[in-house]
């Protein structure tokens, strides 16, 4: 049952009070219409206080009068419809198309704000998405159903390398599944959502994504309902219809930051850096939505890219992400400015989840051991490096000159990849053995002699 109110006794940027108010609940959708012009603004109730209602507001509140205008409390919970119908469509931060498109029109509906998913309900990841970038596929593999965020610095190239991954990721050649992704763009700039735009156009992969997008100067409550819009489609594309989805976000500092612009206008107690106390339950609200259910064939995988203030790895945001998610793929500023792309830097970067999901029966069984070879000899590199700052590369010993070598050879083309090269799983573990040619056999040490026979080309063993 719908109940109006006549009157709001104070507005606050997005944020609306209205007191004397009974029989709502949290989360309620409510519909402010200015009289004056007749439009219309949704929000929900975000803090009730007795009879004292906060409505956080998701359009601008600009204009609005507070004796002019009337509330109507829904009686219901935000919801999206849900159908196949939105693949391939773009929607706004509440979900609302802005394609051009028709209205998604369904008798299913989902409630954005779903629960994270229960410990015991949970099936444990395995099997791998393929991004066909080296480092991502070789290093730090990619499980299905796993959390695995990318930590970047302000104007590094992770919005090329989430449009990549969406280009190019899929599943295993062996498998006959549905695959989709679910990307959310969230405080972007107009024209960082337009190349997103046009780069899935291009390579013919827009069919198979459904696509949220929040600008910049979008009003702050839509920041913060983005998300979990994607993360309702999501759920609905992987445990409804059985298909495997990656979600991919860009960018969860612009959300917190939307997190922390509300908290201050609720005139909360900040914590660290001012942002909220409750970000860490926030954040792990959003990201344990993801993973696979015992009941279900299909699975949630996240991606989400927070760009880290000043590169600072120990910022409350990507330091609270850290204790939820399964690893991290950490951006090196040192190697983007060497001109490497994408500039991953291999050492700090991890994912804990690789070796249940690679190896035999899912990638190769040589993928582990050579993995673990290639961490060793790179966290050599650098070693020698900083020794030959000391005492100069001519003076190093003849082992150590072939680690720098390797070292280069390993940037340049290992890591580094134009943004339209997709690399096959095979690909990329045969071009991490054709670099460890390089290196005497000896020092080959994480590798067994059966692997070196098999693997390792001929010409150089």
């Amino acid at each position: 049952m719908q109940r109006e109110y006549l009157k709001i006794d104070n507005i606050n940027g997005p944020l609306i009070l209205i007191t004397d108010v009974e029989d709502v609940f949290y989360g309620e959708v409510v519909n402010i219409q200015d009289q004056a012009t007749g439009e219309v603004k949704k929000g929900k109730v975000i803090k009730i206080d007795g009879t004292t209602i906060t409505v956080q507001v998701f359009q601008s509140t600009a204009g609005l009068a507070a004796e002019n205008s009337v509330t109507r409390f829904t009686g219901d919970a935000f919801k999206i419809p849900m159908s196949m119908d939105l693949m391939g469509r773009v929607f706004n931060g509440i979900g609302e198309p802005i394609d051009n498109g028709a209205d998604i029109f369904s008798t299913i509906e989902s409630n954005i704000n779903g629960a994270p998913i229960n410990p015991m309900s949970r099936e444990y990841p395995r099997n791998f998405i393929q991004t066909g970038i080296s480092a991502i596929d070789v290093l730090m593999t990619l499980i299905r159903g796993q959390k695995l965020p990318i930590l970047s610095g302000n104007g590094l190239s992770h919005n090329e390398l989430a449009a990549q991954i969406v280009r190019q990721a899929k599943l295993s050649d062996d498998v006959d599944e549905q695959f989709a992704i679910v990307f959310a763009a969230i405080g972007v700039k107009h024209d960082d959502e337009k190349f997103f735009r046009k780069t899935f156009e291009e390579a013919n992969v827009m069919d198979r994504v459904v696509m949220f997008v929040n600008y910049a100067d979008d009003p702050v409550a839509e920041r913060n309902t983005a998300p979990r819009c994607a993360l309702t489609v999501a759920e609905y594309l992987a445990f409804q219809k059985d298909m495997h989805i990656l979600v991919v976000m860009s960018d969860i500092t612009a959300y917190c930051e939307g997190l922390r612009e509300i908290s201050s206008a609720r005139e909360e107690v900040p914590s660290r850096k001012g942002y909220p106390g409750y970000m860490y339950s926030d954040l792990a609200a959003l990201y344990e939505r993801a993973g696979m259910l015992k009941s279900s064939k299909g699975s949630i995988t996240f991606l989400p890219i927070l760009t880290m203030p000043n590169d600072d790895i120990t910022h409350p945001i990507p330091d609270l992400t850290g204790y939820i998610t399964e690893g991290q793929i950490v951006l090196g500023r040192d190697l983007f400015q060497r001109s490497i792309y994408p500039p991953i830097d291999v050492l700090p970067s991890l994912s804990r989840l690789m070796k249940d999901g690679i190896g035999e029966g899912y990638t190769r069984e040589d993928h582990q051991d050579l993995a673990n070879q290639l961490f060793a000899a790179y966290s050599r590199v650098q070693e020698v490096r900083d020794l030959s700052q000391i005492m100069g590369e001519d003076d190093l010993s003849e082992t150590d000159k072939l680690y720098m070598e390797f070292g280069r050879a390993f940037e340049d083309e290992f890591l580094s990849q134009d943004f339209d090269e997709n690399r096959t799983i095979y690909e990329s573990l045969d071009l991490g053995w054709k670099l460890l040619t390089i290196l005497p056999v000896t020092e080959l040490d994480r590798l067994s002699p059966k692997l070196i026979e098999k693997y390792l080309p001929k010409k150089n063993a």
